[in-house]
């Protein structure tokens, strides 16, 4: 098949994964146009990756070859450049989160949808080996019916990281720990267990941190089934831990920490599937892992093209997690219990 032509919008810090990928993934696609607002992050970009630039967005969209736009730019100006996108034809792959409130995210994916290109939402968690093969595992019923589902995500980020303008900004970025950080996470983890029926939750901006937004949650959960569940969010936990999913079954508890898994089972058995050795961006530098994963959920967007099917993480899957994260703050907010 031809070569599907992609142009990169948002040239800061997520650009690298995503270039790497493209390079990786040169005998499918050819990166046509990369662009950026700012000259220096032009400039800067263009020493690292040979890619064309483009004078601005307009010539991105005028051009009819152009298949695909990676939008990798902040949170709140994700609604508009996705109009333009979607008006211009163009399927889109999506840095995440989709946007910085509930309604806005919705918009986003409704405004995919009537204009009938495909979106893609960058939540590469659920690519990695030792997730999936949990998800396969709990499709089998190998760990019996779910007791509890927990989640950790402890991250460490310096103040430095909320000096730069608009991290941390509720305006800029929504939330905080759970929508910037903890998204990647809290995103496979309901993939693997399902949305839960009603969360409680806490949260607040710690002593570490001088930011608008929230550096550290504490939540509970109750399932359907009866099953109950935590979620701990921070970025404060100095210099950054693996996050980590456990779920106790019946027959078995099985628990990852960053990219490895390991099962014990009632019966005395075990199995264990060892990390691939990258620190996941828990520290201080959060582009600390390789891009094996974003190349791919990259992949598997170009695949969905091909085959005309929905990428495994589309808008509406992506929604689910923004609701997750939308009812665990609003609790915090109420000081109430939120059904979902």
């Amino acid at each position: 098949m031809a070569k599907l032509r992609i142009a990169i919008v948002g040239l800061g810090m997520a650009v690298t994964p995503h270039a790497q990928s493209y390079l990786q993934l040169r005998d499918r696609v050819e990166v046509v146009y990369a662009f950026s607002p700012s000259a220096e992050r032009r400039r800067a970009f263009a020493e690292k990756f040979p890619f064309p630039l483009a004078d601005g967005l307009d010539q991105i969209l005028a051009d009819n070859s152009v298949g695909i736009v990676t939008l990798l730019t902040p949170p709140n100006t994700h609604l508009e450049l996705v109009r333009r996108c979607a008006q211009a034809g163009k399927h889109i792959l999506l840095e995440k989160p989709l946007e910085i409130s509930a309604a806005r995210c919705t918009e986003l994916v409704e405004l995919c949808e009537a204009h009938c290109v495909t979106l893609g939402v960058v939540l590469q968690h659920r690519f990695r080996a030792g997730g999936e093969h949990l998800h396969d595992l709990l499709e089998k019923g190998a760990l019996g019916r779910i007791v509890s589902a927990s989640v950790t995500i402890l991250n460490w980020r310096p103040q430095a990281y909320y000096d730069e303008p608009g991290r941390g900004d509720r305006n800029r970025d929504g939330s905080g720990v759970l929508l910037t950080q903890g998204i990647h996470t809290l995103d496979l983890y309901l993939s693997l267990v399902g949305m839960p029926e009603q969360v409680f939750a806490y949260a607040c901006t710690s002593a570490v941190h001088e930011m608008e937004t929230e550096d550290l949650v504490a939540g509970c959960q109750r399932f359907a089934g009866g099953a109950l569940g935590t979620v701990h969010a921070t970025t404060t936990a100095y210099p950054g831990l693996p996050e980590g999913i456990t779920i106790i079954g019946e027959s078995a508890t099985a628990h990852l920490s960053g990219t490895s898994l390991n099962v014990a089972y009632h019966d005395g058995r075990r199995e264990s599937h060892q990390a691939d050795g990258s620190s996941g961006g828990a520290g201080a530098d959060p582009m600390a892992f390789p891009n094996d994963y974003h190349r791919a959920v990259i992949t598997d967007f170009l695949d969905a093209l091909e085959q005309r099917r929905v990428p495994r993480v589309s808008g509406r899957e992506a929604l689910k997690v923004h609701r997750l994260i939308d009812c665990l703050l609003q609790s915090a907010e109420t000081g109430e219990p939120v059904a979902i």
